[in-house]
């Protein structure tokens, strides 16, 4: 590259050359064709800059299709419609790029097919997405890159051990489960600053343990089971997780990413962006990625205009419900489906295809919603032909779209499912008109799902014109709560699908009148139920003991917008967030309704728990500790009073401090009294004493004239 050389000495070379600049039309030198002196312009920088264009080489771009079904020739244009309709969703095959060579003998197909993309990006695309897809019972792809098969013929004859690599030890994600003192994590937004804390519940405060400031640009997020923490970016989303450290375990690229959903498994990770139209003539469209949470490669991705993936008559983020897709079958992640118009999509996610290939079409479907435990959907379909074809609830078993039970409903306004969270029941929430239309009731359809033929039973209020607050099943529990009733303190009633003689009937347990309270949140493990009155209520809350039906305890917390029960129901979070400008904060409240501790934060965003995964001991093991919980018991409490004595003597050290500071400053002043007693002296003219029992009080008369008027009397 040529030397850079200064204005001055070129000023003073064109000098020498006797060359006036002044006179010279620097836009009008053209430097020889394909010599630049060795200095590259500003074009040639930013075409420097750019990324270098990918030409074909090789065969890279090209698929090679094995397992594909042997036909004649009648057959072969049929089958080549199916493969390239495949393969064309994930990218442009070229012209003449699709080759199913033949038998010259029988002229029947080979049973493998070589395709030919644009890219090699598109042919690697198509072999992770298709390798294994189920054609059919018989025909199961197995496709890889025409370039692998030269690799394929390079492997030695002999074989060689594979080279071991050394072991990293890296940190257990699991290893915050293993605090000695049993306390859970939670996390907390405020600001700009993310902070993850442990739930000192003993030395009520919470310890730090990791903080991080800017750590996202929006909001954060726990995965089901609480392995991962996700952080929200503009490039997309990262998990970070451990106990202590919080190291960024996987990257998922997503511009513009707004939404988040793991599945029950953390298998898998779902990405939502919305991009709004530029022009009149663009549409609402909406990015969908699936990633495997451990390798961070999409799995599958869904991509279209917003009406694609509108869920029935609900809203969300710019007219889409969140979740889009919802997740069934228990916690092997096995199936998730979507709401599209007359029909249930459902995937495996074995293949990321649909099962057996085709949606479910249900005419006018407006919801459904998936078993927490196994692979059964709940769908409500309403009413059509004005009312002659009546509303219906139906459950269908996965993967056969086998109907196990289906409920008509007549008159229906509005319906809302609520699934208990083992999948034992089913509770159908629904609003009928009355014969007049003007108006509506609501009553309970119970669906007892794990016994014989599915029994359906109707529950209705007492006062059937009662509107209905809430509902809430008791989490692995047989009872239920109902908010109910018109009135600015409405009532609560609990009850339950046992009866004292297990006859199968609900029985009401209780009905607690004129309650300030709009929400409920049961305890993860059943009995206590907070009965909560946030907006206007501002914030009352009132501890109950369904077991004893007794309140434990009332409280406010002011202006509360959130309540989370901690995973073991040992502890309960209230939270006011920036929603409001004043009293921004969380308290730590116990199960039973003593506030434990108070963390006031400006600008507070949001507050999670960290999920617990289930149990590993058995049902029976947690019977026989629950039987033998006083044994197990005296540990703790030994350790309670332990933690006990030690804030005693933590008071006692802090009362001594506070003493001794006060003596220390007492002792101060007294030194400048003793310093300045000359100076009081003095200014007494000379009186020696400071006590006032030693002065003589003496009362001096002044008088004044404050105003003086003559008058002349005639």
């Amino acid at each position: 590259m040529a030397a850079v050389m200064a204005m001055p000495d070129v000023e003073a070379a064109a000098q020498r050359l006797g060359i006036n600049l002044s006179s010279v039309d620097l836009d009008d030198i053209r430097l020889p064709p394909g010599d630049d002196f060795g200095i590259p312009s500003d074009d040639d920088e930013d075409l420097l800059a750019r990324e270098e264009l990918e030409f074909e080489s090789g065969f890279g771009n090209v698929v090679v299709v094995d397992n594909l079904p042997v036909v004649p020739p009648e057959k072969f244009e049929k089958l080549e419609n199916v493969v390239r309709k495949i393969y064309s969703q994930i990218g442009v095959i070229k012209e003449d790029g699709f080759w199913m060579p033949t038998n010259p003998e029988t002229k029947k197909t080979l049973g493998y097919c070589f395709i030919e993309y644009n890219t090699p990006q598109e042919a690697e695309l198509a072999r992770e997405k298709t390798n294994g897809y189920k054609l059919d019972k018989s025909h199961i792809f197995a496709v890889n890159l025409f370039d692998d098969f030269d690799k394929f013929m390079k492997v030695p004859d002999q074989w060689t051990p594979a080279e071991i690599k050394p072991y990293v030890p890296v940190e257990n994600l699991h290893k915050w489960l293993t605090d000695e003192k049993g306390r859970d994590q939670y996390v907390i937004c405020a600001g700009q600053e993310t902070e993850v804390l442990w739930n000192d519940a003993r030395q009520l405060k919470p310890e730090l343990v990791y903080r991080r400031s800017q750590w996202t640009e929006s909001f954060v997020q726990w995965s089901p089971l609480g392995t991962y923490l996700a952080t929200m970016h503009r490039q997309g989303v990262a998990i970070w997780g451990g106990g202590s450290t919080f190291n960024r375990i996987m990257r998922y690229a997503h511009a513009l990413v707004r939404l988040i959903d793991f599945s029950p498994g953390e298998r898998y990770l779902v990405t939502y962006s919305s991009h709004e139209p530029n022009g009149p003539r663009d549409t609402h469209r909406v990015v969908l990625n699936i990633f495997d949470t451990r390798t961070g490669k999409v799995m599958r991705d869904f991509k279209g205009n917003a009406d694609e993936f509108m869920t029935g008559t609900a809203g969300g983020v710019s007219g889409v419900s969140w979740p889009v897709f919802r997740w069934g079958g228990g916690k092997d992640d096995k199936y998730f489906a979507r709401i599209g118009k007359n029909v249930i999509s459902v995937y495996e996610t074995e293949t990321f295809s649909l099962v057996d290939k085709k949606s479910m079409k249900v005419e006018n479907v407006v919801d459904f919603c998936w078993s927490p435990a196994d692979p059964i959907l709940a769908l409500f379909v309403p009413e059509l032909g004005g009312g002659n074809q009546p509303a219906r609830v139906s459950l269908v078993q996965i993967p056969g779209k086998e109907e196990l039970r289906q409920k008509n409903l007549f008159s229906v306004s509005d319906c809302k499912m609520y699934w208990q969270s083992n999948g034992e029941y089913l509770a159908v929430k629904v609003d009928r008109y009355t014969k007049t239309k003007k108006s509506t009731y609501t009553g309970f359809e119970l669906f007892r799902i794990k016994e014989r033929d599915i029994p359906i039973e109707v529950l209705e209020l007492e006062n059937k014109n009662d509107k209905i607050v809430a509902f809430a099943w008791e989490p692995k529990g047989h009872r239920f709560a109902v908010i109910h009733g018109d009135n600015p303190r409405p009532d609560i009633s609990f009850y339950s699908m046992r009866t004292t003689h297990n006859s199968g009937r609900v029985s009401k347990l209780t009905t607690l009148k004129g309650k300030q309270a709009n929400a409920l949140y049961w305890s993860p493990a059943g009995r206590f139920v907070i009965l909560a009155g946030l907006k206007g209520f501002n914030g009352q809350l009132e501890f109950y003991n369904v077991d004893e039906l007794e309140t434990m305890a009332t409280a406010e917390h002011f202006m509360a917008t959130d309540i989370e029960w901690d995973p073991t129901g040992r502890y309960v979070a209230t939270s006011v967030t920036s929603v409001h400008e004043m009293e921004n904060g969380f308290n730590i409240w116990s199960f039973n309704g003593k506030l434990l501790y108070r963390i006031p934060r400006d600008h507070f965003r949001q507050f999670l728990w960290r999920p617990r995964p289930p149990s590993l001991l058995s049902a029976e093991k947690e019977e026989e500790i629950s039987k033998n919980l006083k044994k197990y018991s005296k540990k703790y409490e030994a350790e309670d009073q332990d933690v006990s004595l030690l804030l005693s003597e933590q008071d006692r050290e802090k009362r001594k401090m506070l003493k001794d500071e006060w003596e220390r400053w007492v002792k101060e002043w007294k030194r400048l009294y003793d310093e300045e007693k000359a100076e009081r002296r003095r200014l007494r003219d000379g009186e020696a004493s400071d006590e006032e029992e030693e002065y003589e009080a003496k009362e001096v008369e002044v008088e004044e004239i404050l105003d003086s008027v003559e008058e002349v009397v005639p």
